[in-house]
């Protein structure tokens, strides 16, 4: 690696710093991180248990939930052992190319996540506004497709993001990314070139799937809540909108946290760095760890089945 007196030429290891700020405190700031975490892998690998070994839940909507649950195990995995070795056995040195694949899988598996809850939405449009037809649309076999395609979407779309830092950037203004974990913008920010094309793409790829995918959802629950509230018993409207509840709860929890780390890391300059590294870091574990607890809680069938298993 030579280094010049203001910038590195293709530098082969890059630092993360963790959360700039905190640092005297990270080892504590890991013990919830860690305990979240540890949660998150539990309920979500019960969750599939459970799923695959009753054949009562191999319905779409079940089906759903459980690719929402290997996307999670997948998400908190990609992030929570290197952010942990940064917190507690001070390992903040990672592989250039490494730290590339980490940001492709964690925004790939973002979008994947984004997808799923699109899927979601419709799935429950179609069964409260066909509910007589659901069954002959919704089948398993377009489940899978869905799942499919999604999957696809969001590793094509995020795969420039890789190609455009690694082929254009040959010069850096420095090796320390003031972050946790390997994100888009915090990598494009060490370069010493014109990043304008990088944040561009960005953009384009931020709005093309989260901004579509949660203009689409918005829509599809604006039209579930139109149709529960045309029922005409109330019984049959709690019923229908509480099959809803558990999916607005995951939907919320998930934009609000997205949209906040998104704009304020790139137009939140008054913002302290610290506070915008921690909510980046608990919008990918908040998720893994709260949608086993939301969908334990909320979908009766689940709840059943966890609740024997337990016991039992």
């Amino acid at each position: 690696m030579s280094i010049s007196n203001i910038t590195v030429f293709m530098p082969s290891v890059l630092t993360l710093i963790g959360i700039p700020g905190l640092e005297s405190v990270q080892c504590w700031i890991g013990i919830p991180f860690c305990a979240m975490y540890l949660i998150a892998m539990f309920g979500n690998s019960l969750l599939l248990i459970i799923i695959r070994s009753h054949r009562s839940l191999h319905e779409p909507m079940y089906i759903l939930v459980g690719m929402l649950g290997v996307t999670d195990i997948a998400l908190a995995n990609t992030i929570m052992p290197k952010m942990l070795g940064i917190f507690w056995f001070h390992v903040p040195e990672i592989y250039f190319d490494f730290c590339l694949l980490q940001m492709w899988l964690i925004h790939t598996f973002q979008g994947i996540e984004s997808g799923i809850l699109l899927a979601m939405a419709l799935d429950r449009y179609l069964a409260i506004y066909y509910p007589l037809r659901y069954s002959t649309i919704f089948t398993h076999q377009l489940v899978y497709q869905i799942g499919a395609g999604i999957a696809l979407r969001a590793a094509i779309l995020v795969a420039p993001c890789l190609v455009l830092i690694k082929c254009r950037f040959q010069f850096y203004h420095t090796t320390i990314i003031s972050h946790s974990y390997c994100e888009h913008m915090a990598i494009v920010k060490l370069a010493a070139e014109n990043v304008r094309v990088n944040k561009i793409y960005g953009l384009f790829v931020a709005f093309a799937v989260a901004g579509f995918d949660m203009i689409f959802i918005t829509l599809s629950y604006i039209q579930i809540f139109f149709t529960v509230f045309r029922l005409p018993q109330k019984e049959a409207r709690w019923k229908a909108f509480n099959t809803c509840i558990a999916h607005i709860c995951v939907f919320l929890q998930f934009y609000l946290l997205a949209f906040f780390s998104f704009f304020t890391h790139r137009f939140g300059a008054h913002v302290p760095p610290y506070i915008h590294i921690l909510f980046s870091s608990l919008y990918l574990l908040v998720p893994p760890f709260l949608n086993p607890l939301v969908y334990g809680a909320k979908t009766k069938q689940i709840r059943i089945h966890v609740v024997k298993m337990l016991c039992s």
